[in-house]
């Protein structure tokens, strides 16, 4: 089974930034070198933003402050925090077919697949990057991914909000997006949700695995 060969990695409590950020710059080279085995990893982190390359200052209003990161991958302005499961998937495209494109669909799939397992219809919004739900006769977001590929490992990854508190998401344009509302799991009425996503997750992590092998 392909997922045998991926550690699966479950941090609790809140990770720093700067230090899940300098984890996984490390053991993205290690993967690269062959001194280590592919990786995913499910933190959470306390209350902060994160830049991406193509973050635009005029979409940061930050009222109570909040730590500000240059995240290093692809898009704009982020939240991260309690209550938000962010996955950091370090996956050797060399060995899995060199297709960009086609793992980040299948990193699409298997979030709206996971999300399904939990009674949530999410799905793709054409033009808009990230994961949406219905709310009400409303298109809401749900979930971010966030890229970065170098020298065909990939890093960063996902964010899906589970409880987080959303008015933190005031702070910013999330994602460069100014006209939909962000939306969690709890408020779409999914309870116990941190436990039932990891346990969902990982139970799609082989149709993940062969989603983006492409066979």
């Amino acid at each position: 089974m392909r997922a045998r060969e991926i550690e699966w990695r479950v941090s609790p409590g809140l990770t720093p930034y700067e230090e899940a950020l300098a984890a996984m710059e490390e053991r993205a080279a290690a993967i690269r070198e062959g001194s280590a085995g592919e990786l995913i990893w499910l933190l959470e982190h306390p209350p902060l933003y994160t830049a991406g390359t193509s973050a635009d200052p005029a979409e940061l209003f930050n009222p109570e402050g909040l730590p500000v990161f240059a995240a290093g991958r692809g898009g704009r302005y982020t939240y991260h925090g309690p209550g938000q499961r962010v996955g950091y998937v370090m996956i050797d495209l060399d060995r899995r077919g060199r297709d960009v494109r086609r793992f980040v669909h299948g990193l699409e799939s298997w979030l709206i697949d996971t999300i399904g397992d939990l009674g949530i219809a999410a799905f793709r919004s054409p033009g808009r990057i990230g994961i949406w739900v219905d709310r009400d006769g409303v298109e809401a977001k749900v979930g971010a991914l966030g890229l970065r590929v170098r020298r065909w490992v990939t890093m960063h990854g996902f964010s899906v909000n589970l409880d987080p508190k959303l008015s933190h998401f005031s702070g910013i344009v999330p994602c460069g997006i100014a006209d939909s509302p962000v939306t969690s799991l709890d408020e779409m009425g999914v309870s116990d949700v941190l436990p039932r996503f990891d346990l969902a997750l990982k139970q799609r992590l082989e149709a993940f695995l062969f989603s983006i092998e492409g066979e």
